[in-house]
């Protein structure tokens, strides 16, 4: 099995043998022949000896990603082997009582570096986060009809700059169709026995991050009884557990006044009625100033910022911004209550992101001490080699005066 060979230096050959699967440009890619993305290609060192096969993206700051330290094609059967690992990991080890919306292949921690793809019910989302897959998409689609008979199979773009896009365009359509029929819009989906709307086609996300299925479940027994804050709160997925869980007041806070309706539809899918609770568009930091004003306490605040965020007013962004909306949060909540905090910031480790925790405390002049830390549910695992698989992170901490 021949591929064109591509040179690397020996600083990517270390990395490679330690089993991280991304070739970075550097001055070694700078002189590679011409390629598409799309292109297999033989990676060797310098003195060509082969190292792995890579999926070419040269457009792309990772140039190539391994999909196998022994030669190969990413042919229909070893796409199908790739997918029915991926199924498997799945049936044997993901929670996935009540829940019909998870992931189905998460890229690096499957074996696809830059591919995932996600179940919604009946139907199947792809995604792509290097081009290099563009030209086996086709087979790709194929092995997941063969395998998962999926009433439709659709594709979300990624576009560069999705942050910014997100604050001015949550209704245009970056998903389309690649095989059977169109789903419902809005199509309606379970998690944890509790329902919810997402849209396949209108927007950059679908309106249910399913990284947070675990941390939710895990919220519903904590919040019974109690008022509950939830800023950011995109389509109101944490309130809706919450509010099913048997919280007495929510106030459900985000930018984007129509997700804030999507929110209240959510509520409605679950026979639970918004009018008991409070929606309130503005700014995060903004809001919780004035409910601060108003002299308003609650019991438990969630925060589960997007890690860049842009309104009209303020730009926020996980480093920058995570210790001043922990010690605004921490002027709102009462001693004894819970502080739950999230990011998904895939280059801020756990270290890093508990010193952002400290120093918001600090800044409130409060205590917090952590009693539950995790990340992302089991449908989404990551190779111990390729610690950028592990971005999300998930506090819950205790408010000590």
């Amino acid at each position: 099995m021949q591929h064109e060979k591509r040179t690397i230096g020996p600083e990517t050959v270390r990395m490679i043998e330690l089993g991280h699967p991304w070739i970075i440009a550097d001055s070694y890619t700078k002189k590679w022949p011409a390629g598409k993305a799309g292109d297999v290609v033989a990676l060797v060192d310098g003195s060509g000896r082969f190292i792995a096969t890579g999926l070419l993206d040269p457009d792309d700051r990772i140039m190539a990603r391994v999909l196998s330290r022994e030669r190969m094609r990413p042919d229909r059967s070893w796409l199908s082997r790739r997918v029915q690992q991926a199924i498997q990991l799945r049936q044997s080890h993901a929670d996935l009582a009540g829940t019909s919306a998870y992931r189905l292949v998460n890229g690096e921690g499957d074996g696809l570096p830059g591919l995932t793809v996600d179940r919604y019910g009946e139907y199947l989302m792809v995604q792509l986060y290097c081009e290099g897959w563009r030209p086996h998409l086709k087979i790709l689609t194929r092995v997941m009809e063969e395998l998962l008979h999926p009433a439709g199979i659709y594709e979300k773009s990624r576009p560069q700059k999705t942050r910014e896009l997100e604050a001015v365009s949550d209704t245009k359509s970056y998903g389309r169709l690649l095989a059977g029929a169109p789903a419902p819009q809005p199509l309606l989906v379970q998690e944890n026995g509790l329902n919810f709307l997402v849209r396949l086609e209108e927007g950059l996300n679908t309106g249910l991050f399913l990284d947070q299925r675990k941390n939710r479940r895990d919220l519903m027994p904590r919040v019974r009884g109690k008022r509950v804050l939830n800023l950011f709160a995109y389509t109101a997925a944490f309130s809706v557990a919450a509010a099913a869980a048997g919280a007495s007041l929510i106030t459900s806070v985000d930018a984007s006044p129509g997700y804030l309706e999507w929110g209240k539809a959510n509520f409605g899918a679950n026979r639970l009625n918004p009018k008991r609770h409070e929606f309130i568009t503005g700014d995060c930091l903004h809001v919780m100033q004035e409910l601060a004003r108003q002299g308003k306490v609650y019991d438990v605040i969630i925060m589960d910022p997007p890690s860049f965020s842009t309104t009209a007013k303020s730009r926020f962004t996980t480093r920058g911004g995570t210790s001043d909306l922990v010690a605004a949060a921490l002027s709102l909540l009462q001693s004894g209550g819970l502080l739950i905090t999230s990011s998904n910031h895939q280059r801020i480790d756990v270290a890093d992101y508990l010193k952002e925790l400290r120093r918001g405390a600090l800044q409130a002049g409060s205590e917090l001490r952590v009693i539950s830390l995790s990340g992302q549910p089991e449908d989404f695992p990551y190779p111990v080699t390729f610690p950028e698989g592990r971005y999300l992170k998930y506090a819950v901490s205790v408010k000590t005066d």
